[in-house]
């Protein structure tokens, strides 16, 4: 690590000495945004935002890696299904659901979702709450929430247009056109991302089941189209309705680590295709009084195909399969806020959401799988003084079994697993004081819970595990104290230190019944630790920013049993430096300790990796990007057995005409 430390320290002293000019402000960096999808909440250190901005500024192009430049967020790669997640101050994305624009989009069987799926070249930013999020949205957000807002546009014409190649024969492209005339807008977006491979550093060993440095079935290919219409008939009120269509294929790279219990496996995606159409609106009643309601139907179409081998052309074997999952959630949520008390901000809102799984491997009848979720909260924000604010918020939620088929592989039988019910009431109280005009405190405490997925109650884990239907609600204490301080004018920093305490944590206990395991209430846990962001403009045209985060995460049922994914130390940080006015330059680096790969210690060793990014407007509309990912090459693992990409360029045309 000293030897990249070095190369980093250097290359800020190099720049640092550079003549100064001022920081441009060009139609390449006016993102409007599509106020209807806030949730709307006080600022706070817990509520963090990624800017479309940012997303540039890094070359980010899907959700995951965007959202990994924040402290406490930690980048993750399940290995075994090719999926790019986060882990949120310890929390996976079943603790901490994903929204487009409120509306729930993570999926109903197990509650996760792959972000390297979602590109982002349609929204405006990505905000983020940690351990306390709104009421206002919903179940199950235990460990925070992700809230993928789109743009919308404001002038007459808008065009973005960007293409561009990188390496592992990919390419990219997305077209953004948008208009407003008078009361009326509308907006279309298309995004397609297409890599044949990605390449491994050349510190990489080949093996018998990698032969080369061109990542074997680790290709992939995206795309995305959005669409928005919307009418504003006067300041106050807002109606659009939204459509996005996404469709992807990717291969699932093999396992190339030590560990035996691994098998390795031979698996294809065929489709992994999402839809969600909404209808949002907003009405101003009598001033001081609004309606929001959004109203959703989103489609989930998967197909995993297991092969024999690495030839990906036959499924003779046992082990052989084809998977498909056919999904749909429907619902809406109603949001009420009045300001007609004195110094409060008063909200209600209602939430309800019907889930629908179905699965089979072909040759074999479809099971299905239903649950519907209510979800009662008020929330309120009170100013007992100009420098405090406090905000308390409660709900009860309810989430109920409708269908429970089971299948019987050797009779070839569907039966009916229990029914099930389960409710969980959560309390949260925030304050926010201003200590003075240069420091801000925030103190926030949250009760939580997260109900048992689908795939936690009913699933056989591929006969290793027998369904536990009855599984309650997780339930976390999480507790943050934070601050924004401006050191001087040109420094701001942003320490925060969290605690999350976690009760009925869902676990797989062992020997259940000989040889089988089950799903069961029986974990406690803690997570806690600190993050620190600091910024300093150094001179008018060069900005330095770092975050670094600590997690220690403690099985305090069962210390044997390690916490997956999440290393105890990150740090991420970049220079932000323009020598010219249209020309800019961002170095970035980030290092991640050792993580547990796997709950019985396998594990993957720290890194540290270098990237860098050039952009320049050459012409009125038109600007060229390129950089270099990895630029010391460095062979590095998110996941034990799953290398990284090495070192990698990118090269890319943007137009955008903005009237």
């Amino acid at each position: 690590m000293t030897k990249y430390f070095h190369v980093f320290l250097i290359s800020i002293l190099f720049i640092s000495s550079l003549n100064a000019q001022n920081l441009n402000d060009t139609i390449f960096n006016k993102i409007k945004v599509y106020k209807l999808g806030e949730v709307v909440v006080s600022e706070s250190k817990s509520k963090e935002t990624v800017s479309q901005q940012e997303m540039q500024k890094f070359n980010n192009t899907d959700v995951a890696t965007s959202i990994n430049i924040l402290p406490s967020i930690t980048l993750c790669n399940v290995g075994a299904r090719n999926e790019t997640t986060v882990y949120l101050r310890g929390f996976d994305l079943r603790s901490v659901p994903v929204f487009a624009d409120g509306i729930p989009v993570y999926v109903p069987y197990d509650g996760y979702v792959d972000l390297a799926r979602f590109a982002n070249s349609d929204l405006s930013k990505i905000e983020i709450s940690k351990g306390y999020s709104s009421i206002l949205y919903g179940a199950n957000t235990i460990g925070g929430s992700i809230n993928l807002i789109s743009s919308k546009p404001t002038e007459k014409i808008e065009i973005f247009l960007k293409t561009g190649v990188l390496s592992g024969k990919g390419y990219n492209a997305n077209v953004n056109i948008g208009s407003k005339i008078g009361k009326f807008y509308f907006q279309g977006n298309f995004s397609k991302f297409y890599k044949q491979y990605y390449t491994l550093s050349n510190d990489f060993y080949t093996t018998i089941n990698e032969t080369d440095w061109k990542r074997d079935n680790s290709y992939r290919n995206d795309n995305k189209a959005s669409l928005k219409i919307g009418y504003t008939p006067n300041k106050t009120d807002e109606y659009s309705i939204n459509y996005i269509y996404q469709h992807g294929k990717k291969g699932n790279p093999i396992y190339l680590g030590n560990d035996q219990t691994i098998q390795v496996r031979y698996w294809q995606w065929p489709r992994w295709d999402k839809q969600s159409l909404y209808f949002i609106l907003k009405t101003v009643i009598a001033e001081k009084n609004y309606v929001k309601t959004r109203l959703f139907y989103d489609k989930f179409i998967n197909q995993v195909k297991s092969f024999d081998d690495k030839t990906y052309t036959t499924q003779t074997s046992k082990l052989a399969f084809t998977s498909n999952y056919d999904d749909y959630s429907y619902g809406g949520n109603i949001e009420l806020g009045t300001e007609a008390f004195n110094n409060n901000i008063l909200k209600f809102a209602t939430h309800y959401k019907n889930d629908m799984h179905s699965e089979n491997n072909e040759g074999e009848p479809a099971r299905y799988v239903s649950d519907n979720t209510f979800s009662f909260g008020i929330e309120d924000e009170y100013l007992p003084f100009n420098k405090l604010k406090l905000i308390p918020g409660i709900s009860y939620n309810m989430r109920n079994s409708l269908i429970t088929d089971d299948y019987n592989s050797k009779t070839k039988e569907i039966t009916k697993l229990p029914e099930n019910r389960n409710y969980a009431t959560n309390a949260q109280i925030a304050m926010y004081y201003k200590l003075s005009n240069n420091v801000n405190l925030s103190l926030t405490t949250a009760n939580k819970t997260r109900f048992a997925t689908m795939k936690d109650r009913y699933s056989y884990k591929m006969g290793r595990a027998i369904p536990n239907p009855d599984l309650k609600a997780e339930s976390a204490m999480n507790y943050e104290v934070a601050s924004h301080i401006k050191i001087i004018e040109k420094i701001t920093f942003e320490p925060a230190i969290f605690y999350s305490q976690l009760n009925n944590t869902i676990q797989m206990v062992d020997n259940v019944q000989p040889g089988i395991s089950q799903q069961q209430n029986t974990g406690k846990a803690e997570f806690y630790g600190a993050d620190f962001t600091f910024g300093y403009k150094v001179l008018k045209n060069l900005m330095i920013n770092a975050n670094y985060t600590y997690i220690q995460r403690n099985n305090v049922y069962n210390p044997d049993i390690k916490f997956t994914d999440v290393p105890n130390h990150k740090i991420f940080a970049y220079i932000d430096y323009f020598p010219i006015k249209k020309l800019e330059f961002v170095l970035s680096t980030e290092y991640n300790s050792k993580r547990f790969s796997t709950s019985y210690g396998t594990v993957s060793p720290d890194f540290m990796i270098i990237n860098s990014h050039i952009s320049y407007i050459f012409a009125k509309y038109f600007k060229v990007e390129t950089g270099i990912n990895n630029i010391l090459d460095k062979n590095y693992y998110l996941i034990e057995g799953y290398p990284e990409e090495g070192r990698n360029v990118y090269f890319s045309l943007i137009f955008n005409l903005n009237e």
